[in-house]
């Protein structure tokens, strides 16, 4: 028998083939990466390393910047899902991807100012939100918010008070974002009557005048209906935007309303005031009206409320109110004004 040779001997290599020079000219030599670039994979592995440029305004998180990432990311989260939208969704409104997004939400990256902006704006945040987005992220806020008594804001309440003339003999009246009067035109004086002194000191929240039972209520024929078209209203407010005054206030205004059940009439939001006065019934509905560019918190909040009426013989009446000996006019009362800050 010819002996079988042995698999596992090292003795006597076989020569190494020196490859071809076409085969040179093809070859590739590979080497083990080093274990830290894998390391971007988790937060642990970024600690003590360089804040690196990555594209999409977003750079990889260094240690220091951990709590400001995670901060974010769970920001950012909340408000995505209070849109109820998809990671999908969201990076298609702020043109990014979702994979950057996901980064975003799990605090493994961390965004630059303008993405914040950008994602705000996608969210469809308020001056307000957008600025505690921005502190969540790291960054100083870059929305002011301005006293309505400053220089800056002067040509502002000019412009304001031509509205509010101008719209005589309606009544109009500007508010901040839970209702507080900023200020109103001399047809509005119709509301406050028979209110209690106590309603009507400064600070006038005018939600508040229009539901409290020593308020407005009394005199509003169709309280049930209307008083729950303006109850629904801050609800859906706050649905979008959370705000903890404007809760409150809803959930009051709501414990002065009688229970009522919508019958075959009913017309959700469409329900005119419909308002006892001494010279006869006024039915009146709403327009709303706010600052769609405003760059300061001041005034992207103020809302001007003007009434319009809904049938001839309420103009009629308003209109004769107007012309009465007794109307003050705007020059000669005095304007119902708080400073906000």
């Amino acid at each position: 028998m010819r002996p079988c040779p042995s698999t596992l001997s090292t003795s006597n290599p076989e020569p190494a083939t020196l490859p071809s020079a076409r085969d040179r000219h093809f070859q590739v030599t590979v080497t083990a990466a080093p274990a830290r670039q894998f390391e971007r994979d988790s937060l642990e592995g970024m600690a003590g390393r360089p804040r690196e440029a990555d594209h999409e305004g977003m750079t990889t998180v260094s240690a220091s910047a951990v709590p400001a990432a995670v901060a974010f990311g769970r920001e950012l989260r909340r408000w995505r899902g209070r849109r109820r939208w998809s990671q999908l969704d969201l990076a298609i409104r702020a043109d990014t991807t979702q994979r950057h997004l996901s980064f975003l939400e799990q605090g493994r990256s961390q965004p630059g100012r303008a993405m914040v902006v950008r994602l705000a704006e996608s969210l469809r945040l308020s001056l307000r939100e957008r600025n505690d987005l921005l502190v969540a992220a790291g960054y100083a806020p870059i929305f002011g918010e301005s006293a309505m008594d400053t220089t800056e804001l002067a040509p502002v309440r000019t412009a304001l008070r031509q509205i509010l003339s101008g719209h005589l003999p309606y009544p109009a009246l500007i508010v901040d974002r839970v209702g507080v009067l900023i200020e109103s035109n001399s047809a509005f004086d119709l509301f406050l009557e028979g209110c209690s002194p106590e309603l009507l000191r400064p600070p006038i929240n005018v939600r508040r005048l229009a539901l409290h039972p020593e308020g407005l209520a009394p005199r509003v024929l169709n309280l049930p209906e209307w008083g729950r078209h303006v109850t629904e209203s801050l609800r859906n407010r706050t649905r979008v935007s959370p705000d903890p005054d404007l809760e409150a206030l809803t959930a009051e205004l709501e414990s002065y309303l009688p229970p009522t059940i919508p019958g075959p009439d009913y017309l959700g939001f469409a329900v005119p005031l419909r308002l006892h006065t001494d010279s006869g019934e006024l039915q009146l509905i709403t327009t709303l009206t706010s600052f769609a560019t405003a760059t300061d918190i001041t005034l992207a909040e103020l809302h001007l409320e003007a009434f319009l009426p809904a049938d001839e013989p309420t103009a009629r009446i308003l209109r004769q109110r107007a012309e009465s000996p007794a109307a003050a006019s705007d020059e000669q009362r005095v304007a119902h004004r708080v400073d906000i800050r």
